[in-house]
Formats: structure tokens, sequence, C-alpha cells
């Protein structure tokens, strides 16, 4: 058997190279347009971090498991194929700002159609609008090549995926139940995932319910968020402290503690793409209440973003006017260099519209994204890129952390006071250092849901 996967991004690239070490008798080939992005993954600098995923590819990479740009050849090869390409929110025309942009899924439809000699499975493997299979189907059935359209969506968190997709929580897989050949191509994507899942944990539905399935978790998860960001702001009003509260609801096994954890918002290319598009396609089948409720959790992502960037501001005297602020993470988590809807972009925005210069460390994303995020030319005076927070705490009026990498909890605090201006503030959006030490050391700390913590 042989598998292509159209589309080596954050879930191509690592969600290939698991099935690749788990069934060494298949050969897979990832493919992409972008050559730079193909070269990245054929050496020893990936494009994607994620703990475990380097030597795992190294470990499959030229023995069943091939990168390259060469789209047409390993289509028409495989049995399977994967669309794996970006879904972003559509920036024009109908739907802007909340649909979602299908022109690369289309393009891979039409790709997968054109050079295909042979009947194949094709598989939506990016999170898809529901009903996006109708125009798949409409595309691929003009010729005489046969193809079943299947939804096996991804459930990943980054940081954690090669963990997710080793041993995950469920594998979904949706397709046309109704019919031999849809049943028959369901149970060829089930019986690979089976090499090691357990097959109490692979789940069969039809199309919409798989389509909708992804969307609705993800919306879930960041309603959670949402929640306990909204509480966050209340605890700082009334001196009650939001870990403790959340700790206290999480114990409710109705509730559970997972996804309660206050900080700047979420980030990352799903949770806002997918609520934005749950959004428009409630519109769209005419549900503006259903619309509007799930417009509110995305409207309170934003509020809390700007909400802690106005905290850092009002706490240094209303004026941040050439002062330096150093800027402690920039990715949208920990464990990944990924800064896809990264709240960190929104805050450093609003520092630089108040003329601030920032000073930066995260030890995995790049300069180049950070200036690419931030809209900023290389040589913009103020900003400055540094080797080590050290280096970034020097002369600057406050530390800014953003990302909850572990580092962060380590670091020598008391040398760092040192070589900052006074008072030193700390503002921990995602309330991972110790308040307490930091408080002896004469720091004023402020953190997400903790009230006034000088």
């Amino acid at each position: 058997m042989r598998i292509c996967c159209i589309g080596a991004g954050y879930v191509g690239g690592p969600t290939m190279t698991v099935i690749a070490s788990k069934c060494p008798d298949i050969r897979i080939d990832v493919v992409d347009l972008n050559a730079e992005r193909i070269a990245a993954w054929n050496s020893d600098n990936l494009p994607v971090f994620e703990p475990l995923l380097e030597s795992l590819v190294k470990s499959v990479r030229g023995v069943n498991l091939f990168f390259s740009t060469d789209i047409d050849s390993a289509i028409d090869a495989a049995d399977i194929v994967f669309i794996s390409v970006n879904t972003p929110t559509k920036t024009y025309g109908y739907g802007a700002g909340s649909a979602s942009d299908l022109r690369f899924v289309e393009s891979c439809a039409r790709k997968i159609a054109e050079v295909s000699k042979s009947d194949k499975i094709v598989v939506e493997k990016s999170t898809m609008p529901v009903r996006t299979a109708d125009v798949l189907k409409a595309i691929l059935s003009e010729g005489s090549v046969k193809f079943q359209v299947l939804s096996n969506p991804e459930f990943l968190a980054e940081g954690t995926a090669i963990e997710n997709l080793e041993n995950p929580d469920r594998i979904l897989i949706g397709g046309d139940e109704d019919t031999e050949s849809g049943r028959r191509a369901i149970g060829v994507l089930s019986d690979i995932y089976a090499r090691w899942v357990p097959r109490e944990r692979i789940l069969t539905t039809n199309l919409w319910s798989s389509e909708l399935s992804k969307l609705t978790a993800n919306a879930f998860l960041a309603q959670r968020i949402s929640s306990i960001n909204a509480i966050s702001a209340l605890c700082e009003a009334t001196g009650a402290d939001v870990d403790q509260v959340a700790k206290a609801v999480g114990s409710d096994s109705r509730i559970g503690p997972k996804f309660l954890k206050s900080s700047i918002g979420y980030g990352g290319s799903c949770f806002q793409k997918d609520l934005l598009n749950l959004v428009y396609l409630c519109e769209h089948f005419n549900l503006p209440k259903v619309a509007d409720y799930w417009r509110k959790v995305v409207e309170m992502n934003s509020y809390q973003k700007h909400r802690f960037s106005r905290l850092v501001i009002d706490s240094l005297f209303r004026n941040i006017c050439g002062k330096r602020l150093a800027i402690f993470g920039f990715a949208f988590k920990e464990n990944t260099n990924d800064t896809r809807e990264s709240p960190a972009i929104d805050i450093c925005k609003d520092f630089l519209s108040e003329n601030a210069k920032l000073a930066f460390y995260d030890p995995k994303v790049s300069k180049r994204q950070i200036l690419s995020d931030l809209g900023l030319s290389d040589g913009d005076s103020r900003v400055e890129f540094c080797d080590s927070p050290y280096k970034a705490a020097e002369g600057a009026h406050a530390i800014v952390l953003l990302t909850h990498w572990d580092e962060f909890k380590t670091l020598d605090y008391g040398k760092i006071k040192a070589t900052m201006v006074r008072p030193s503030w700390i503002f921990d959006g995602r309330n991972c250092l110790d308040t307490r030490l930091l408080l002896e050391l004469g720091y004023l700390v402020r953190g997400i849901g903790k009230g006034n913590l000088l």
C-alpha cells in the first residue's frame, strides 16, 4: 500500500511520521509546493518543532517516509491520498472574517482528479466546514476513476502531538456508511490505525458528523478557556484567586480540571479559525442566536488579551513610551515554534502602539517569524532579539511572560532583578512562576486572576 499526504505542515508531517513508524510496510510520500519546507523536512533542521518528532523522523525518513515536491507522481502512485493543507479564515469576499478559505482544498481535489489513473481513497485531514466533502465529491466524480471520500480530522495539541498520535483518545473516521464501497473505504483506513490503536477507540460516523465533530471539539475547548478567563477578571476585582476557583470547580467530576487554566487567552491555528467557521455556518443555516453564542467566546478571548496589555500599561504609571519590556516567549504555547494566532502578537502590538521598546526571547521562535507576525522590518529600533532571557531583562522596566516555557520557572530571578530598572515588575501572563519567591526578591508582580499581588 502507498499513501500520499498533500501538505507538509504541522499536521501532515507529524501524522505521516507516526503512521510510517507504526506501519513499516506502507510507503508514505509527503508532498508540498513549498520547496523550502520540503528541504527542511529532509534536513536536520525540521520546519516543525515537536518533542520526540526529530528522532522519529530520522528513524523512518528514507526508509518508508519520503518528503518531496513531486506531487503528481506521489498522488498517481498512492492508494490513499490525505489532504492536509491550510484552511485559513477568508480575508476577502463573501464570508470574509469567518468562513473558511477552501481554495487550497479545491486545488488539491482538482490535482487528484487530474493525475490519478487508478481508484483512490481521498481523506480530509484538514479541518473542513460541514459538507465540504460534497465539494470534493463533485470535483472527483467527473472522470472515469472512482474515488471514496473520508473525513479523518486530527485532534492534536501542539507540544504533545506525537504523544497524541501514538496514544490517541479516539480516531474519528467519517464516510459513506450507506454503500458497500463507502464501508469498505472506512474499513481500509480503520485497519491502518488499528495497527496501534485499540479498535474501541476508532469511531466511525457519516461524513457530516465527522466534519462537525472537529469544529465542535475545538469550540468546546475554546469555550472553557474563555469561561475561566472571564472569571479571572472577576477574581481580580474581588480578591479571589482564579487558580483556587478553578481547582474547586474542576474537582467536580461533571466538569473536570482540564482547560481551566486561566491565561492571556488561547492561540494556535485551530481554535479561532474553527470558532469563526462555526459562527459562519450557524449564520448560513439561519441560526443567528447560536452564531451569537459562539461569537461571544471569540470576543472574550480578544478581551482577555487586551485586558492584559492594559494591565501592564496601567501598572507602569500608564506610560510605557520608551520603556524596555522584556518579552519572555512568543509562541502561542510551550513546546512548539508555532505563532499562529499567538496572544503575544496582539499584546505586543498594543505595547508598540504605546512606543515601548521590546526585547524578545523565545527558545524556538525565530526573529524572522516575530518580525513577520508584528508587521515590522528588520532593523526597527523598537525591537531587540536576545539569545537569553537574562539579556532581554537587562535594563528592562518589566518582564512580560507570554509563553509557559519550563525554563522560565528555573531562572535566577535574583540575578535578573539586579540588572533591571527599579521598581522591577513581572507580569505573569501564564501564572506559572513562584509568586512568593518573586515578592520576596522585591519584584512587583501581577498575574492573571490574582488581584493585587504587589
